[in-house]
């Protein structure tokens, strides 16, 4: 058997995180929506492209400010409680794991306010034509990450650090600051032509060749976090004319702050297992036993973007309405940081080693794609209503700007973006019922298709949906007071990743002993209050 030269991607958890860290991973970051609102219309599945009269309309179809015939307030605090639970894939036909053999679970909850505005109704006293005019700012939440991820187990055949030493033997030690972190802290060391990680032992064959193999049994535990959130700030204007065109249009600034962190550590069950011998520059030779190790990758980004939303809702007959809102692409000025760090612990503490890389830096320009919403509802007279939506992006057209410092790679990233991802597709429905009055009570669904076809590796990928259910309830004061309560489930499709490369195999080139593929399932929760005043 022989170790596999191989490229070690760095702890492939959600995408290859690499020196320069635009990828596909980063153009979806900064183009895909979901929504939150408010309270009203996360319970309703946020389907009010046609609707509008609510602050958190305003978002998806600017003409919806245009729809209520009062100034109106409001705000909307929101709790997030996410659940990760993670558990080694087999690799055998009999089930049997071999590595990340416990199933853990995480739990993350945040607090965030997704939406709060204001707008002001100014009534022309007009019985036709231009009715009255709507001016007004909201700040939304149209997309947010909340994840904390953890797992956890033995294993008997490979290792991180060994996955570490076949890369740097394959790419350079120079050709990635996450091999020259992990040489200077200790985790790989140079073996003749190549490298041994801190767990892997030597052993010399009769016709004087090597094998490298994992010393003994080692615990495993890696894991990620993600924290952030895309804010719009919406600078509306809307018109109602003759209460059957209503037109809008937003003017736009995307605020982006993502971080994300992961990790990954190994310990010796018996250090004994693990005997590492260092030479001096007097060829001195010191026997000491590996411990444990600790590698961790931290990244952040921020982004600023500006774009321009059109909208229109007609109500050609009683009860019907229909609306359609358009918005123009993105171009935000993206910066982000990223920095590799890792330490090895041995029984003599002399050697123990530890290492930081410079922070990494990079600056540019990103454009989303322009996307589109339609939809229909009707009303049945003060006593219930329905709705549906439909909204169009395709996101094989992101695109980085290119420059003369990265024109080679932007223009192979976007190429690679053009055929990787396609349109995606959302369906929102919701519906709402007023048994008295002063009380709602809603219920919503939306479904969104993937727009990734294409993975990193250039496999076709299965079609998937992410869907969300709500339901919620509101109050209205016969004065100017009213208040909202919503709670929503998402529902995501499981992901399988590898912390590291399959790395070792046979003379045929067919792996032998495959590196772990951890399953990660997800479950989100949200609950949204809206409290408001109309005047």
């Amino acid at each position: 058997m022989k170790r596999q030269t191989a490229i070690i991607i760095l702890l492939t958890l959600t995408s290859a995180l690499c020196a320069n860290a635009q990828s596909a991973y980063e153009a979806m970051l900064l183009s895909e929506n979901n929504y939150e609102g408010t309270a009203r219309t996360v319970a309703m599945g946020n389907a009010f492209t046609a609707l509008g009269g609510d602050l958190g309309a305003v978002t998806i179809n600017p003409a919806g400010s245009a729809v209520a015939k009062y100034s109106q307030f409001s705000i909307t605090p929101s709790l997030t409680i996410s659940s990760t639970t993670s558990h080694g894939v087999s690799p055998y036909s009999d089930g049997n794991i071999p590595y990340f053999q416990n199933r853990m679970r995480s739990n993350m909850t945040r607090f965030s306010i997704p939406n709060f505005g204001l707008v002001f109704n100014w009534d022309t006293n007009r019985k036709n034509g231009l009715k009255n005019m709507t001016f007004g700012f909201v700040a939304s939440t149209t997309n947010s990450w909340n994840e904390d991820v953890y797992a956890t187990g033995e294993n008997h055949t490979t290792s991180f650090m060994g996955a570490l030493a076949v890369g740097a033997e394959k790419e350079g030690l120079e050709s990635s600051w996450l091999y020259t972190t992990a040489y200077e802290s200790g985790m790989i060391s140079p073996f003749g032509s190549s490298f041994v990680g801190a767990s892997e032992q030597i052993y010399e064959r009769s016709d004087g060749t090597y094998d490298i193999a994992l010393g003994g049994p080692i615990d495993q535990i890696m894991g990620y976090r993600k924290n952030g959130s895309r804010q719009e700030y919406i600078f509306n204007v809307g018109a109602n004319f003759s209460d059957f065109i209503y037109i809008g249009a937003n003017i736009g600034i995307s605020s982006t702050n993502y971080t994300y962190s992961e990790y990954f550590k190994e310990r010796a069950q018996n250090p004994e297992d693990f005997p590492n011998e260092f030479a001096d520059q007097d060829g001195n030779t010191y026997l000491t036993y590996f411990q444990d190790m600790k590698y961790q990758y931290n990244y952040e980004m921020s982004a600023v973007g500006f774009f321009v939303k059109l909208g229109v809702i007609a109500t050609p007959v009683a009860g019907l309405r229909l609306g359609a809102a358009i918005q123009t692409p993105i171009l935000n000025n993206v910066n982000e940081t990223w920095r590799y760090s890792g330490q090895t612990i041995f029984s003599d503490s002399e050697f123990n080693a530890s290492a930081t890389s410079d922070y990494g830096e990079s600056s540019y320009t990103f454009t989303s794609p322009f996307r589109a919403n339609f939809g229909a509802a009707y009303t049945f007279g003060k006593y219930a209503l329905i709705s549906a939506d439909y909204e169009i992006c395709d996101y094989s057209q992101m695109k980085y700007g290119v420059n003369n410092s990265y024109r080679d790679y932007f223009e192979g990233e976007n190429a690679d973006m053009k055929a990787r991802f396609t349109t995606s597709h959302m369906f929102r429905f919701g519906v709402e019922g007023k048994p008295i009055q002063c009380l709602a009570i809603r219920a919503g669904y939306n479904m969104t298709s993937a727009p990734e076809v294409i993975d990193g590796y250039g496999l076709k990928l299965p079609v998937t949906f992410t869907h969300n259910v709500s339901a919620g309830v509101g109050f209205s004061s016969k004065g100017s007071f009213f208040a909202d309560l919503a709670l929503k489930k998402t529902f995501l499709a499981s992901q399988d990743i590898m912390p590291y490369q399959d790395y070792i195999v046979g003379e045929d080139g067919k792996v032998i002993t495959p590196a772990p593929l951890v399953n990660i399932r997800k479950s989100l929760w949200k609950v949204l209050l809206t409290v408001g005043w109309r005047f």
